[in-house]
């Protein structure tokens, strides 16, 4: 006769039981030593079952990788490693409760150490050639992406191909820059108001010459998304004929009836986790903006589920500081509109 459980009455035999849930439990007959046995199995089992939360350092720190694409553009302009070093350098002053890890010229970590962030932070080139899209790697963030990690992506780093890319990239971060829809025009944007949320702590109203992306593809059903920069664009935006990156009948009628559009946002994902797109950061130099640098900062924290301090992530950076780590680079192209340093905002 065939038994579909256990019966611990017959000769105190024990047996290790598969439940109907796919786990597994050990059930032991009514015997001094199998009650023992009981106590201490299940102690191990617990401990070598415990669910894993966001990866933490042994000191409770929580840890952010920051990934830097090759070098690309004109001196000033694209300056990828500079600034990531820049961001780890800034964290390093004011998020004590954050530790962070860089990656330079396009290298990858290995599995073990994505799958021990909190967050994930891509500068690089966007578009086809995304740091993200070779080598099978965004099935290797998608399962970092599962457990909650966070997502930030900065300037050319918002790009993806619509159909290799795009829709993880509103999955992850709510948005996206899409050719032949969205706009990289180089522009001053005037920030007069900012909305309540963590990665605004500290941040005052700014404006700042960049190429502010705008006309993006957004998520926006649920409220999980939150616009953190927005304004409308000049008439001037749309001066170049239309073309991949440049314009379109779409984009012309919103400029033409004067709509804001948004150049950087917060997201908070549906299954868990955070995601932050930040269009500007085409220039170096625009990091020497207090604010501009705080609300990135703060994303950092936010998405790697660290809290942000009430007056923001402070850090001060010098002449010094911006031009340390640039790619040595021809001078090929212009050098950037606004080079000034300047650790004050633009008003």
């Amino acid at each position: 006769m065939s038994h579909s459980k256990f019966e611990p009455s017959r000769a105190g035999r024990s047996a290790l039981v598969r439940r109907r849930d796919g786990g597994c439990e050990f059930l032991f007959g009514d015997t001094p030593m199998n009650k023992l046995k009981r106590v201490a199995l299940t102690a191990i089992v617990s401990l070598l079952f415990v669910p894993i939360s966001n990866p933490k350092t042994p000191d409770g720190k929580a840890l952010a990788l920051l990934m830097a694409g090759t070098p690309s553009h004109g001196p000033g302009a694209h300056e990828y490693n500079a600034g990531v070093l820049l961001l780890a350098k800034c964290l390093a002053q004011g998020a004590p409760n954050l530790v962070v890890r860089t990656y330079l010229n396009g290298s990858w970590p290995s599995p073990e150490d994505l799958a021990s962030m909190d967050t994930i932070l891509f500068y690089c080139d966007g578009g086809e050639g995304h740091l993200l899209l070779k080598h099978g790697r965004i099935a290797q963030v998608a399962r970092e992406m599962s457990r909650g990690a966070g997502f930030v992506a900065l300037h050319y780093a918002v790009e993806f191909p619509a159909d290799q890319g795009g829709r993880q990239a509103l999955q992850w971060m709510g948005g996206y820059f899409e050719v032949y829809w969205s706009v990289n025009p180089v522009w001053k944007a005037k920030y007069a108001e900012l909305p309540k949320h963590p990665v605004t702590h500290g941040v005052r109203p700014f404006s700042s010459v960049d190429e502010w992306y705008f006309h993006l593809r957004f998520d926006e059903e649920g409220g999980r998304l939150t616009p953190i920069l927005v304004d409308v664009p000049p008439a001037g935006t749309m001066s170049r004929p239309d073309g991949k990156y440049s314009g379109n009948p779409a984009v012309r009628a919103e400029v033409a009836s004067g709509k804001p559009q948004i150049t950087a946002w917060a997201f908070q994902r549906k299954e868990g986790g955070r995601g932050f797109g930040f269009t500007g950061g085409h220039y170096h130099s625009g990091w020497a903006n207090r604010d501009q640098r705080k609300l990135v900062l703060n994303a950092i924290l936010w998405t790697a589920g660290v809290e942000v301090p009430a007056g923001g992530v402070e850090s001060t950076v010098t002449a010094d500081d911006l031009r340390a780590n640039l790619d040595p680079k021809p001078a090929t192209k212009p050098n950037p509109p606004n080079p000034t340093f300047s650790n004050r905002s633009t008003p």
